[in-house]
């Protein structure tokens, strides 16, 4: 199909926040916010969010620009409207794999927390668990113990500065040793020699999140558009969605766009390219 016709049929428009919607300061620029209620009132598009964020970190922004369309939040594992709270999907880690984790954590004295859709758990051993996770908007608990916060548990977040023991733990925690896990292994953005392992159910993606989206209103894959820039978007990327990589994107997520952004976020990226849907549904 021809790249203005794609954009003249999409129905659905999913972003990633940080480093795509949102601008250098954490913010949604004006024009885009424009051009979003613009297309929503005008041309009957929805607009949604894929976020690793935990869902209440979402709400203000979908509130900022009257989201109707549940949220995907902490990357798939959860999809949830912030208008009446209803959960559509939400893939809780089993709890004989929490107690897993926390155990390897404690005996390597790794530092640990658990991802809930509202708050992050973790106790006074794991205090430096606010500093070191990288959870943009997260609201954080301290509490005497975690057992009773086992149960819906979205995300199990282990961190330490023993590459060895983070990577020994990633291996107990997936196939042979444990089932229907998906871990996510990465080097810290932020603090140099730290290492970090995200913990989830198996099947719950970016990606998996924009079909059941897409399901829920009767829109066809083909019918929507992603927009992301770092790694844990390539579930989104890898789907028949129209993807669009902003500027500042990493190679890895370039090379699976089928377009990509003059400008990156903080320029108006997101802006940009929902001018040119804007256009195309208007000629």
């Amino acid at each position: 199909m021809e790249f203005k016709e794609r954009l003249k049929n999409l129905k659905l428009v999913v972003f990633d926040l940080d480093g795509t919607l949102l601008n250098n300061e954490g913010e949604i620029s004006n024009e885009a916010k424009e051009l979003i209620n613009t297309l929503k009132t005008e041309h009957d598009v929805r607009f949604t969010f894929a976020s690793g964020r935990l869902h209440k970190a979402l709400v203000d922004y979908a509130n900022e620009i009257d989201l109707e369309t549940p949220l995907i939040s902490l990357d798939g594992s959860m999809i949830k409207s912030h208008t009446d709270n209803k959960i559509y999907y939400a893939s809780y880690v089993p709890l004989r794999y929490t107690k897993k984790a926390v155990r390897l954590a404690e005996n390597t004295l790794s530092k640990f927390a658990l991802c809930h859709a509202d708050k992050i758990y973790y106790t006074e051993h794991n205090s430096l668990i606010p500093e070191l996770l990288e959870k943009y908007g997260a609201e954080y608990e301290m509490v005497e113990s975690l057992e009773p916060y086992f149960d819906e548990t979205l995300e199990i977040v282990i961190t330490g500065d023993i590459k060895e023991n983070v990577r020994m733990i990633e291996k107990k925690m997936t196939f042979p040793s444990s089932f229907g896990l998906r871990t996510s292994y990465y080097k810290s953005h932020l603090y140099g020699g730290l290492y970090y392992l995200e913990v989830r159910k198996h099947g719950s993606s970016k990606g998996d999140g924009l079909k059941k989206i897409c399901k829920l209103y009767n829109i066809p894959v083909t019918s929507a558009a992603v927009v992301g820039d770092w790694y844990n978007d390539r579930a989104l990327f890898e789907t028949k969605a129209f993807k669009v990589a902003v500027a500042n994107a990493v190679p890895e997520i370039t090379r699976l766009a089928d377009m990509v952004t003059k400008k990156d976020n903080h320029e108006g990226g997101a802006a940009e390219f929902l001018r040119m849907i804007l256009e195309a549904k208007t000629k």
